[in-house]
């Protein structure tokens, strides 16, 4: 072991967290009161714990005007770097003192959006935590909606209009008609038109929407199936309507020049009951975020 000099005592020397927490506090809120109301102490343990860590760091970090608080140029890098440190160490107190999640899992989403943008999300769940057991039911909005209000569901992803979204929407996406690359079958009429299902979220707005431009169709096929659905588009049948961030690549959105009438945006949103289980709480957080960083 080297012999303790004057260089390696110096990098030997550990910041007290307490100190940097109430620097961070003080620098974010502008004030002594305000950072101490926060942390609840008084505000000269405040002024105390600041004078300290100035005394250990060997420099001002704050100028003190009247009721005026403004950061020195050590005081504006220094912030920088202890926001740093206090996510590392809160995450590293997160990570060693949790206890891992258990239980069962019952998730809805609708057919569209499974390999879309709910796969990755619970493959980092499964990943996070392996102790849960989840299991995926897919089916329309409407009918996974009223399965997590009668309890069979803990939560799901629903695809609704964006007028009546809630205010906590993860996204809003354009509905838009889809076709097979090089077809014209939507010059066809009656509309050649493949949906899901009946109870599809989409179908009345894409109905209402041709009747309002008088154009005849009729229904090629109708299946719960999201891959017999792109079949029937594939192979030059029919054409369907589905959210911008779920047509496949070999898959053309229509544009306006192909004469079909303009469809409403839509909403993805998560449904869930009005008491949740701390499994479905922490995998709802999941989603969010991913969705939220999709955007």
């Amino acid at each position: 072991m080297p012999p303790i000099t004057r260089h390696n005592e110096r990098m030997t020397r550990n910041l007290d967290m307490a100190l940097v927490r109430t620097f961070v506090a003080v620098a974010e809120r502008g004030s002594m009161t305000a950072a101490a109301n926060l942390l609840n102490m008084t505000q000269g343990a405040v002024s105390q714990q600041i004078k300290r860590l100035e005394d250990l760091l060997g420099c001002a970090l704050l100028v003190r005007e009247a009721r005026r608080l403004d950061l020195t140029r050590q005081g504006e890098h220094f912030l920088a770097k202890a926001r740093q440190l206090l996510r590392l160490n809160d995450e590293i107190w997160s990570d060693m003192t949790a206890q891992p999640l258990h239980g069962r899992l019952k998730v809805g989403v609708p057919h569209d959006l499974v390999g879309t943008h709910l796969a990755p999300v619970m493959k980092m769940f499964a990943d996070e935590h392996p102790q849960v057991e989840i299991t995926l039911v897919c089916g329309t909005s409407p009918q996974l909606m009223e399965a997590v209000d009668q309890g069979t569901l803990d939560l799901a992803l629903i695809e609704e209009p964006a007028h009546s979204a809630p205010p906590d929407v993860l996204r809003i996406e354009p509905l838009v008609w889809v076709g097979a690359r090089g077809s014209d079958v939507h010059l066809k009429r009656p509309l050649p038109l493949s949906m899901v299902d009946e109870s599809c979220a989409f179908r009345p707005f894409v109905l209402d929407a041709l009747a309002n431009r008088d154009i005849a169709w009729r229904t090629v096929f109708e299946s719960g199936n999201i891959e017999a659905t792109a079949a029937t588009v594939r192979s030059g049948l029919a054409i369907t309507a589905w959210l911008v961030s779920t047509v496949p690549a070999d898959l053309d959105i229509l544009p306006d020049a192909a004469g079909l009438p303009p469809l409403p945006p839509f909403a993805i949103s998560l449904r869930v009951p009005s008491t949740i289980q701390p499994v479905a709480l922490t995998f709802a957080a999941f989603v969010r975020d991913a969705m939220m960083r999709g955007r």
